[in-house]
């Protein structure tokens, strides 16, 4: 029997037919005044665009744009490449996505599920695969297929871990919480269309 977790409301036991609310972005975002603004230094990559299928480079060796998640509960955005710079927005909630659009030196500039954008050191990003639910509540499954058993329900903005997406089939085996199955890939923010994880 799969029980509902009280320490994980965001998802909702199927067979009990549960329902919890799940923890929005905003709540989880502290907004810090800016103090001084400064211009970007010279040598900071352009972003590439939302949703564009294809990759340059980076100084790093990797692959711009790409995915990432927060390594720590609390992580500083700043608005510019340096402790000099001032701290907009401060984010709380460990393992969120984040597509990396830029790069200088040791830092990076990300970009949010909802578009926010600004830089972060290097050593608080790491590279496991994560994304977020988007939209509205959405089923995990059994088998990557529309009328497979539903095994759990998951509340929007819930972050979960990407397993495995091949290329075609539009599915995703993802985990959460104690959960794994499948669910579409246009319902996650954290997976570029196409994109292979293995």
């Amino acid at each position: 029997m799969i029980r509902h977790s009280a320490t994980h409301p965001e998802l909702t036991d199927v067979g009990h037919g549960r329902t919890a609310r799940g923890c929005g972005l905003l709540a989880a975002l502290v907004m810090v005044a800016a103090l001084v603004l400064a211009p970007l230094p010279v040598g900071a990559q352009a972003p590439a665009g939302a949703g564009a299928p294809a990759t340059t480079t980076a100084p790093s060796g990797l692959p711009l744009p790409r995915f990432v998640s927060l390594r720590a509960g609390e992580v500083n955005m700043r608005s510019g490449p340096g402790v000099q710079y001032p701290v907009d927005w401060v984010y709380k909630r460990r393992h969120l996505p984040m597509e990396v659009i830029a790069e200088f030196q040791t830092w990076r500039k990300v970009r949010d599920h909802q578009g926010t954008q600004g830089w972060v050191h290097q050593t608080m990003l790491d590279g496991d695969r994560t994304a977020i639910v988007l939209g509205r509540t959405r089923t995990l499954r059994a088998e990557p297929d529309s009328t497979a058993r539903a095994l759990a329900r998951l509340e929007p903005d819930v972050i979960v871990r990407i397993v495995v997406c091949p290329g075609e089939g539009g599915w995703c085996r993802i985990k959460a919480s104690g959960f794994e199955g499948w669910i579409r890939r246009v319902e996650l923010w954290g997976i570029r269309k196409g994109e292979v994880v293995e």
